[in-house]
């Protein structure tokens, strides 16, 4: 019985609520009224259930039909939203596009980049994923994510991907205003700073990436950018961040630069690449993932940089 139903009766069943009578919805779908009237006959007799009160000069809904209108709605909705997706598709338009970033990617480009995504394709799904090192190569070459950015620890497990440098982030060495390292003045000794704690960035389960820039025995290992940046301005030991995300807690005073001897002041510049398998097909959303995130990183990175530089 419910199989014979057409969208049409549903449609014009939502044109006489709308319109507020058999001939108002008749003019709306230009059909003369004894069809707007045949074709509700013929829906109540399928659904087997009452949708118009007829004692009155003008047709009122029941309480039955009051029901099924916004079940109506909602069949008419879902069927126009399949409708245009496959119209996109057929169009070439992507429905789904992944990305994968690492975590020294600058949070602010990331959000911006979904903001402007969700304006021009609001109708397209965006995933977005953030990891650590090996792990951004990891989600591109399995395929759950399409795009990825990449930092130089990822190389090796980046290797049979595609690539193109984005950006180099500077990583400044950092504690909370309470540490007692932010005292020191000039470089500071290694032997001092085996004495504290390193917070060190890791991954997220078996390490698959050798360890960088650690100087001292004493470690704890975070998997993520923000909780390490969390208990550094708390003063619970000292590590690098990247300068776009130390940039406001340094001049707010939270945090704190510090220049061990071991290193160089530009020891760890790490370039970002942007990463996808080969030949990998896209959409003109994809297309626009890729292009629009570097632009973006190289700017957020380049915003934190200029800041710190100015007088």
């Amino acid at each position: 019985m419910l199989d014979s139903i057409t969208l049409d009766q549903l449609r014009t069943f939502i044109a006489v609520a709308d319109e507020g009578s058999f001939s108002a919805a008749a003019r709306k779908l230009r059909r003369v009224q004894s069809a707007v009237s045949h074709a509700m006959a013929n829906l109540e007799g399928q659904l087997g259930v009452v949708l118009w009160d007829r004692s009155t000069r003008i047709p009122a809904l029941t309480e039955h039909g009051r029901v099924l209108l916004d079940a109506a709605r909602r069949v008419c909705a879902d069927a126009d939203a399949l409708s245009s997706a496959a119209q996109r598709l057929a169009g070439g338009l992507d429905p789904r596009v992944s990305l994968c970033v690492d975590a020294v990617f600058p949070l602010s480009a990331l959000v911006e980049l979904c903001v402007e995504f969700a304006r021009a394709y609001p109708t397209v799904e965006l995933v977005v994923h953030t990891e650590t090192m090996a792990a951004v190569a990891d989600r591109v070459l399995d395929g759950t994510c399409q795009i990825g950015v990449v930092g130089p620890a990822a190389a090796a497990a980046a290797q049979p991907l595609e690539r193109r440098h984005v950006t180099s982030v500077r990583m400044l060495p950092v504690v909370g205003k309470g540490h007692p390292l932010a005292a020191a003045e000039g470089r500071v000794p290694t032997e001092r700073l085996r004495e504290h704690v390193q917070i060190v960035l890791g991954e997220r389960g078996d390490a698959r990436s050798p360890e960088q820039a650690v100087l001292s025995p004493r470690t704890w290992r975070v998997v993520d950018l923000q909780t390490k940046r969390e208990l550094l301005c708390a003063g619970l030991g000292w590590g690098n961040l990247p300068e776009h995300m130390a940039r406001d807690d340094l001049d707010a005073g939270r945090l704190v630069h510090i220049r061990p001897d071991a290193w160089g002041d530009d020891e760890f510049v790490l370039p970002l690449a942007v990463v996808h398998r080969p030949g990998l097909a896209m959409g003109p959303a994809g297309r626009w993932v890729l292009a629009r995130l570097v632009e973006l990183c190289r700017d957020h990175v380049g915003r934190g940089v200029r800041a710190r530089a100015a007088p």
